[in-house]
Protein backbone atom coordinates (compact mmCIF):
# COMPACT_ATOMS: atom_id res chain seq x y z
CA UNK A 1 0.00 0.00 0.00
CA UNK A 2 0.96 3.12 -0.91
CA UNK A 3 0.30 6.69 1.38
CA UNK A 4 0.59 10.10 0.66
CA UNK A 5 1.20 12.46 3.31
CA UNK A 6 0.12 16.44 2.49
CA UNK A 7 0.75 19.03 4.88
CA UNK A 8 -2.18 21.18 4.52
CA UNK A 9 -2.27 24.99 3.10
CA UNK A 10 1.73 24.32 3.58
CA UNK A 11 2.69 28.11 3.89
CA UNK A 12 -0.06 28.53 5.40
CA UNK A 13 0.41 26.59 8.58
CA UNK A 14 3.82 27.74 8.82
CA UNK A 15 3.12 31.22 9.37
CA UNK A 16 0.16 29.63 12.32
CA UNK A 17 2.87 26.99 13.91
CA UNK A 18 4.55 30.50 15.09
CA UNK A 19 1.96 33.12 15.65
CA UNK A 20 -1.52 30.70 16.83
CA UNK A 21 -3.80 33.98 16.83
CA UNK A 22 -3.78 33.27 12.74
CA UNK A 23 -5.96 29.83 13.69
CA UNK A 24 -9.27 30.24 11.95
CA UNK A 25 -8.72 33.50 10.14
CA UNK A 26 -8.48 34.46 6.85
CA UNK A 27 -4.50 34.19 5.60
CA UNK A 28 -2.79 34.59 2.22
CA UNK A 29 0.61 34.67 1.48
CA UNK A 30 2.42 36.42 -1.64
CA UNK A 31 4.71 35.15 -4.16
CA UNK A 32 8.09 37.19 -5.21
CA UNK A 33 7.60 40.64 -4.89
CA UNK A 34 4.47 40.19 -3.19
CA UNK A 35 3.24 39.93 -6.92
CA UNK A 36 0.60 37.19 -6.75
CA UNK A 37 -1.42 35.20 -4.12
CA UNK A 38 0.07 31.45 -3.92
CA UNK A 39 -1.34 29.88 -1.02
CA UNK A 40 -5.11 30.02 0.88
CA UNK A 41 -5.95 29.33 4.36
CA UNK A 42 -9.63 27.69 4.11
CA UNK A 43 -11.33 30.72 5.67
CA UNK A 44 -9.52 32.73 2.70
CA UNK A 45 -10.82 30.20 0.57
CA UNK A 46 -14.44 30.88 1.56
CA UNK A 47 -14.15 34.21 1.14
CA UNK A 48 -14.01 33.66 -2.70
CA UNK A 49 -10.33 34.82 -3.00
CA UNK A 50 -8.30 32.50 -6.09
CA UNK A 51 -5.11 31.42 -6.01
CA UNK A 52 -2.54 33.11 -8.49
CA UNK A 53 -5.01 36.41 -8.52
CA UNK A 54 -2.59 39.72 -8.43
CA UNK A 55 -2.54 40.54 -5.03
CA UNK A 56 -3.35 44.76 -6.29
CA UNK A 57 -6.17 43.27 -7.17
CA UNK A 58 -7.46 41.92 -4.01
CA UNK A 59 -5.81 44.51 -2.03
CA UNK A 60 -8.76 46.49 -0.90
CA UNK A 61 -10.74 43.32 -0.37
CA UNK A 62 -8.25 41.75 1.92
CA UNK A 63 -8.35 45.21 3.79
CA UNK A 64 -11.84 45.25 4.12
CA UNK A 65 -12.06 41.92 5.42
CA UNK A 66 -9.34 41.74 7.90
CA UNK A 67 -7.34 39.36 6.00
CA UNK A 68 -3.94 38.55 6.95
CA UNK A 69 -1.27 39.10 3.82
CA UNK A 70 2.60 37.50 4.38
CA UNK A 71 5.27 37.89 1.81
CA UNK A 72 6.42 34.71 1.40
CA UNK A 73 9.14 33.32 3.99
CA UNK A 74 10.89 30.43 1.48
CA UNK A 75 13.40 30.10 4.05
CA UNK A 76 11.36 29.12 6.78
CA UNK A 77 9.21 27.11 5.01
CA UNK A 78 11.95 24.70 3.65
CA UNK A 79 13.16 24.44 7.18
CA UNK A 80 9.75 23.44 8.70
CA UNK A 81 9.79 20.81 5.58
CA UNK A 82 12.81 19.40 6.39
CA UNK A 83 11.53 19.02 9.95
CA UNK A 84 8.35 17.23 8.47
CA UNK A 85 10.29 14.98 6.07
CA UNK A 86 12.75 13.74 9.11
CA UNK A 87 9.49 12.64 11.21
CA UNK A 88 8.47 11.02 8.39
CA UNK A 89 11.65 8.68 7.54
CA UNK A 90 11.29 8.00 11.13
CA UNK A 91 7.81 6.71 10.71
CA UNK A 92 8.79 5.30 7.56
CA UNK A 93 12.06 5.04 5.73
CA UNK A 94 11.29 3.68 2.73
CA UNK A 95 9.43 7.00 1.38
CA UNK A 96 9.56 9.53 -1.42
CA UNK A 97 10.05 13.09 -1.16
CA UNK A 98 7.66 14.54 -3.87
CA UNK A 99 7.58 17.91 -3.47
CA UNK A 100 8.15 20.63 -0.36
CA UNK A 101 4.84 19.88 0.87
CA UNK A 102 4.31 16.52 0.00
CA UNK A 103 5.47 12.45 0.18
CA UNK A 104 4.72 9.17 -0.46
CA UNK A 105 5.37 6.43 2.12
CA UNK A 106 5.28 1.98 1.02
CA UNK A 107 3.43 0.85 3.73
CA UNK A 108 4.84 -2.74 3.85
CA UNK A 109 2.21 -4.10 5.98
CA UNK A 110 -1.58 -2.61 6.31
CA UNK A 111 -1.61 0.40 8.89
CA UNK A 112 -4.54 0.66 10.93
CA UNK A 113 -6.30 4.30 11.72
CA UNK A 114 -5.00 4.34 14.71
CA UNK A 115 -1.12 4.28 13.61
CA UNK A 116 -2.38 7.13 11.27
CA UNK A 117 -3.91 9.06 13.72
CA UNK A 118 -0.57 8.51 15.64
CA UNK A 119 1.77 9.51 13.21
CA UNK A 120 -0.67 12.93 12.54
CA UNK A 121 -0.83 13.48 15.98
CA UNK A 122 3.27 13.93 15.87
CA UNK A 123 3.99 15.94 13.22
CA UNK A 124 1.75 18.49 14.46
CA UNK A 125 2.75 18.43 17.92
CA UNK A 126 6.84 18.21 17.08
CA UNK A 127 6.40 21.14 14.46
CA UNK A 128 2.79 22.76 14.29
CA UNK A 129 1.81 21.45 10.52
CA UNK A 130 -1.84 19.69 10.25
CA UNK A 131 -1.35 16.57 7.47
CA UNK A 132 -3.59 14.71 5.23
CA UNK A 133 -2.82 11.44 4.76
CA UNK A 134 -4.80 9.38 1.73
CA UNK A 135 -3.76 5.49 1.65
CA UNK A 136 -4.63 3.49 -1.64
CA UNK A 137 -2.76 0.06 -3.32
CA UNK A 138 -1.19 2.27 -5.89
CA UNK A 139 0.61 6.02 -5.92
CA UNK A 140 -2.40 7.91 -7.87
CA UNK A 141 -4.66 6.33 -5.48
CA UNK A 142 -3.33 7.30 -2.47
CA UNK A 143 -3.25 10.84 -4.24
CA UNK A 144 -7.18 10.85 -4.92
CA UNK A 145 -7.40 9.22 -1.09
CA UNK A 146 -6.26 12.79 0.06
CA UNK A 147 -8.62 14.50 -2.04
CA UNK A 148 -11.01 12.87 -0.24
CA UNK A 149 -9.60 12.78 3.15
CA UNK A 150 -8.49 16.98 2.80
CA UNK A 151 -12.41 17.36 1.97
CA UNK A 152 -14.92 14.27 3.50
CA UNK A 153 -12.92 13.25 6.18
CA UNK A 154 -13.18 14.21 9.65
CA UNK A 155 -9.66 12.79 10.66
CA UNK A 156 -8.00 13.76 7.46
CA UNK A 157 -7.44 10.28 6.71
CA UNK A 158 -8.79 8.66 4.34
CA UNK A 159 -8.59 4.41 2.95
CA UNK A 160 -9.32 3.58 -0.67
CA UNK A 161 -9.89 -0.47 0.05
CA UNK A 162 -10.34 -2.52 -3.59
CA UNK A 163 -13.91 -3.39 -2.21
CA UNK A 164 -15.00 0.62 -2.52
CA UNK A 165 -12.63 1.57 -5.15
CA UNK A 166 -15.34 2.19 -8.15
CA UNK A 167 -17.81 4.23 -5.45
CA UNK A 168 -15.17 6.55 -4.26
CA UNK A 169 -14.27 6.95 -8.27
CA UNK A 170 -17.15 8.19 -9.17
CA UNK A 171 -17.41 10.57 -7.46
CA UNK A 172 -13.77 12.08 -8.54
CA UNK A 173 -13.77 14.60 -11.34
CA UNK A 174 -11.67 13.71 -14.20
CA UNK A 175 -9.43 16.84 -13.60
CA UNK A 176 -8.40 16.27 -10.00
CA UNK A 177 -7.20 13.09 -10.95
CA UNK A 178 -3.18 13.14 -10.51
CA UNK A 179 -1.57 13.21 -13.95
CA UNK A 180 -4.51 14.63 -15.61
CA UNK A 181 -3.71 18.76 -16.91
CA UNK A 182 -6.84 21.02 -17.83
CA UNK A 183 -6.27 20.50 -21.54
CA UNK A 184 -6.03 16.79 -21.17
CA UNK A 185 -9.00 16.78 -19.36
CA UNK A 186 -10.87 19.05 -21.94
CA UNK A 187 -9.86 16.31 -24.29
CA UNK A 188 -12.01 13.53 -22.22
CA UNK A 189 -15.00 15.22 -21.87
CA UNK A 190 -15.54 15.46 -25.25
CA UNK A 191 -15.31 11.40 -25.07
CA UNK A 192 -17.89 11.26 -22.12
CA UNK A 193 -15.11 11.30 -19.43
CA UNK A 194 -16.11 12.88 -16.86
CA UNK A 195 -14.74 11.08 -13.52
CA UNK A 196 -12.49 8.85 -12.93
CA UNK A 197 -14.78 5.89 -12.87
CA UNK A 198 -15.18 6.86 -16.60
CA UNK A 199 -11.87 6.49 -17.23
CA UNK A 200 -10.99 3.02 -15.78
CA UNK A 201 -13.90 1.94 -17.79
CA UNK A 202 -12.64 3.45 -21.11
CA UNK A 203 -11.04 1.16 -23.66
CA UNK A 204 -6.69 1.10 -22.71
CA UNK A 205 -5.91 0.25 -26.25
CA UNK A 206 -7.91 3.27 -27.72
CA UNK A 207 -6.72 5.76 -24.70
CA UNK A 208 -3.11 4.83 -25.60
CA UNK A 209 -3.37 5.19 -29.40
CA UNK A 210 -5.06 8.41 -29.17
CA UNK A 211 -3.48 10.19 -26.00
CA UNK A 212 -0.14 8.17 -24.44
CA UNK A 213 1.55 5.52 -22.27
CA UNK A 214 1.65 8.23 -19.30
CA UNK A 215 -2.23 8.16 -19.78
CA UNK A 216 -2.32 4.00 -19.73
CA UNK A 217 -0.08 4.42 -16.83
CA UNK A 218 -2.43 6.64 -14.95
CA UNK A 219 -5.89 4.45 -15.87
CA UNK A 220 -4.20 1.22 -14.71
CA UNK A 221 -2.94 3.03 -11.08
CA UNK A 222 -6.82 3.95 -10.62
CA UNK A 223 -7.49 0.11 -11.26
CA UNK A 224 -5.33 -1.11 -8.57
CA UNK A 225 -2.22 -1.89 -10.76
CA UNK A 226 0.83 -0.33 -9.55
CA UNK A 227 2.56 1.15 -12.29
CA UNK A 228 4.78 3.91 -10.53
CA UNK A 229 7.16 3.07 -7.53
CA UNK A 230 9.06 5.32 -5.34
CA UNK A 231 11.79 7.08 -6.79
CA UNK A 232 14.90 8.00 -5.08
CA UNK A 233 15.99 11.04 -4.45
CA UNK A 234 18.55 11.81 -7.68
CA UNK A 235 21.21 14.96 -7.67
CA UNK A 236 19.54 17.89 -9.94
CA UNK A 237 21.39 17.86 -13.21
CA UNK A 238 21.01 21.56 -13.18
CA UNK A 239 20.58 24.56 -10.70
CA UNK A 240 18.97 27.91 -11.22
CA UNK A 241 18.94 30.77 -9.09
CA UNK A 242 16.88 33.60 -10.33
CA UNK A 243 14.88 36.36 -8.76
CA UNK A 244 13.00 39.59 -10.06
CA UNK A 245 14.26 42.84 -8.40
CA UNK A 246 12.33 44.94 -5.98
CA UNK A 247 13.11 48.09 -8.11
CA UNK A 248 14.58 48.45 -11.62
CA UNK A 249 18.28 48.62 -11.36
CA UNK A 250 20.44 49.88 -14.30
CA UNK A 251 23.56 50.14 -12.73
CA UNK A 252 26.26 47.33 -13.57
CA UNK A 253 27.32 47.56 -9.98
CA UNK A 254 24.07 46.68 -8.25
CA UNK A 255 23.53 43.67 -11.03
CA UNK A 256 27.08 42.27 -10.07
CA UNK A 257 26.33 41.99 -6.25
CA UNK A 258 22.89 40.46 -7.59
CA UNK A 259 24.08 37.91 -9.76
CA UNK A 260 27.52 37.27 -7.25
CA UNK A 261 24.86 36.88 -4.19
CA UNK A 262 22.68 34.23 -6.68
CA UNK A 263 25.75 32.52 -7.63
CA UNK A 264 26.23 31.87 -4.32
CA UNK A 265 23.26 30.99 -3.45
CA UNK A 266 23.44 28.24 -6.29
CA UNK A 267 27.09 27.04 -5.37
CA UNK A 268 25.95 25.87 -1.95
CA UNK A 269 23.20 23.61 -3.60
CA UNK A 270 25.95 22.46 -5.31
CA UNK A 271 28.09 22.01 -2.59
CA UNK A 272 24.95 20.40 -0.57
CA UNK A 273 24.54 17.82 -3.06
CA UNK A 274 27.95 16.86 -3.13
CA UNK A 275 28.64 17.76 -6.92
CA UNK A 276 30.24 19.97 -8.99
CA UNK A 277 29.52 22.12 -12.64
CA UNK A 278 31.52 22.14 -15.83
CA UNK A 279 29.89 25.63 -17.15
CA UNK A 280 27.59 27.91 -15.88
CA UNK A 281 25.10 30.37 -17.84
CA UNK A 282 23.99 33.80 -16.60
CA UNK A 283 21.30 35.67 -18.44
CA UNK A 284 19.67 39.73 -17.51
CA UNK A 285 16.50 40.61 -18.69
CA UNK A 286 14.07 44.11 -18.86
CA UNK A 287 10.52 43.86 -17.39
CA UNK A 288 8.82 42.11 -20.63
CA UNK A 289 5.34 43.46 -18.91
CA UNK A 290 5.98 46.82 -19.28
CA UNK A 291 5.08 48.74 -22.64
CA UNK A 292 6.64 51.75 -21.52
CA UNK A 293 10.02 51.23 -21.93
CA UNK A 294 13.12 49.46 -23.85
CA UNK A 295 13.39 45.82 -23.87
CA UNK A 296 16.64 43.95 -23.79
CA UNK A 297 17.78 40.28 -22.47
CA UNK A 298 20.28 38.27 -23.28
CA UNK A 299 22.32 35.91 -22.22
CA UNK A 300 25.69 34.26 -22.22
CA UNK A 301 27.25 30.26 -21.30
CA UNK A 302 30.81 29.88 -20.02
CA UNK A 303 32.27 26.29 -20.26
CA UNK A 304 34.59 25.89 -17.04
CA UNK A 305 38.22 24.50 -17.66
CA UNK A 306 38.31 22.78 -14.21
CA UNK A 307 34.66 21.37 -12.59
CA UNK A 308 34.12 23.48 -9.19
CA UNK A 309 31.40 23.69 -6.37
CA UNK A 310 33.74 26.81 -5.29
CA UNK A 311 31.84 30.19 -4.59
CA UNK A 312 34.81 32.10 -5.70
CA UNK A 313 35.90 31.14 -8.92
CA UNK A 314 32.22 30.56 -9.83
CA UNK A 315 30.96 34.43 -8.88
CA UNK A 316 34.29 35.70 -10.63
CA UNK A 317 33.28 34.04 -14.02
CA UNK A 318 29.57 35.22 -13.06
CA UNK A 319 30.62 38.68 -13.27
CA UNK A 320 32.64 38.45 -16.40
CA UNK A 321 29.69 37.09 -18.37
CA UNK A 322 27.50 39.47 -17.06
CA UNK A 323 29.53 41.91 -17.93
CA UNK A 324 29.79 40.70 -21.93
CA UNK A 325 25.94 41.07 -21.63
CA UNK A 326 25.54 44.35 -19.87
CA UNK A 327 24.12 47.41 -21.53
CA UNK A 328 23.82 50.87 -20.24
CA UNK A 329 20.28 52.62 -20.61
CA UNK A 330 18.45 49.70 -19.59
CA UNK A 331 16.32 49.35 -16.89
CA UNK A 332 16.95 45.75 -15.39
CA UNK A 333 14.39 43.55 -13.97
CA UNK A 334 15.65 39.95 -13.63
CA UNK A 335 19.11 38.37 -13.58
CA UNK A 336 19.96 35.12 -12.71
CA UNK A 337 22.22 31.97 -12.96
CA UNK A 338 22.15 28.60 -13.79
CA UNK A 339 25.09 25.84 -13.31
CA UNK A 340 24.92 23.01 -15.90
CA UNK A 341 26.93 19.99 -16.60
CA UNK A 342 26.75 18.46 -12.92
CA UNK A 343 28.46 15.73 -11.85
CA UNK A 344 29.39 14.02 -8.56
CA UNK A 345 32.25 15.64 -6.83
CA UNK A 346 34.70 12.44 -6.84
CA UNK A 347 33.86 12.03 -10.72
CA UNK A 348 35.09 14.62 -12.99
CA UNK A 349 37.36 15.22 -15.97
CA UNK A 350 40.35 17.38 -15.59
CA UNK A 351 41.93 19.70 -17.70
CA UNK A 352 45.67 18.54 -18.20
CA UNK A 353 47.34 22.25 -17.94
CA UNK A 354 45.37 23.07 -14.83
CA UNK A 355 45.82 22.60 -11.28
CA UNK A 356 43.61 19.23 -10.76
CA UNK A 357 42.54 19.90 -7.52
CA UNK A 358 42.29 23.19 -4.88
CA UNK A 359 42.64 21.67 -1.53
CA UNK A 360 42.69 24.79 0.02
CA UNK A 361 39.72 26.48 -1.78
CA UNK A 362 37.79 23.24 -0.50
CA UNK A 363 38.46 23.69 2.93
CA UNK A 364 37.49 26.87 2.51
CA UNK A 365 34.72 26.29 1.10
CA UNK A 366 33.66 23.74 3.88
CA UNK A 367 34.25 26.22 6.60
CA UNK A 368 31.81 28.76 5.28
CA UNK A 369 29.19 25.90 4.90
CA UNK A 370 29.73 24.83 8.59
CA UNK A 371 29.61 28.63 10.14
CA UNK A 372 26.18 29.52 8.11
CA UNK A 373 24.66 25.86 9.08
CA UNK A 374 25.52 26.56 12.45
CA UNK A 375 24.98 30.01 12.79
CA UNK A 376 22.67 31.11 10.18
CA UNK A 377 22.83 31.82 6.36
CA UNK A 378 24.66 34.53 5.17
CA UNK A 379 26.57 34.79 8.69
CA UNK A 380 29.35 34.34 6.08
CA UNK A 381 29.25 35.63 2.59
CA UNK A 382 31.44 37.24 -0.29
CA UNK A 383 32.00 41.27 -0.11
CA UNK A 384 30.99 40.85 -4.03
CA UNK A 385 27.48 40.23 -2.97
CA UNK A 386 26.91 43.76 -1.19
CA UNK A 387 25.80 44.93 1.90
CA UNK A 388 22.73 47.29 1.77
CA UNK A 389 21.61 45.23 -1.32
CA UNK A 390 18.71 47.78 -2.40
CA UNK A 391 18.05 45.16 -5.51
CA UNK A 392 16.50 42.32 -3.29
CA UNK A 393 13.01 41.46 -3.84
CA UNK A 394 10.00 43.09 -2.15
CA UNK A 395 9.19 41.13 1.08
CA UNK A 396 7.40 43.77 3.17
CA UNK A 397 4.98 41.40 4.61
CA UNK A 398 7.35 39.00 5.25
CA UNK A 399 7.39 36.87 9.14
CA UNK A 400 10.76 36.36 11.27
CA UNK A 401 12.78 33.65 9.57
CA UNK A 402 12.51 31.57 13.18
CA UNK A 403 13.86 28.42 12.91
CA UNK A 404 17.01 29.74 10.62
CA UNK A 405 18.01 32.82 11.71
CA UNK A 406 19.89 33.41 15.63
CA UNK A 407 18.62 37.13 15.15
CA UNK A 408 14.66 36.06 14.21
CA UNK A 409 14.50 33.76 16.91
CA UNK A 410 10.68 34.52 18.63
CA UNK A 411 11.13 35.74 21.91
CA UNK A 412 9.30 34.64 24.63
CA UNK A 413 8.17 37.02 28.25
CA UNK A 414 7.44 35.72 31.52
Amino acid sequence: MFALVDCNNFYVSCERAFNPRLEKKPVIILSNNDGCIISRSNEAKKLGIPMGAPFYQWKLFCNRHQVHVFSSNYELYGDMSRRVMALLGEFNQEMEIYSIDEAFLWLQKNMTLQEMLFLRHKIKTCTGIPISIGVGQTKTLAKAANQIAKTCSDSDIFFIYPAQQNIHLATLPVERIWGIGHNLAKELKKLNIDTAKHLCDADLAMLRLNFSVSLEKTVRELKGEPCLRLEKHQPRKRIISSRSFGKAVTDLVELEEAISHYTNIAAEKLRKQQSVASAIYVFIQTNAFSNKQAQYGNGVMFSLPTPTADTRYLVSIAKKCLRHIYKKGYRYHKTGVMLLDIHQHKIRQFDMFMEVIDQKGERVMQAMDTINAAMGKNTVFLAAEGIKREWVIKCDKRSPRYTTRWQELPRVYC
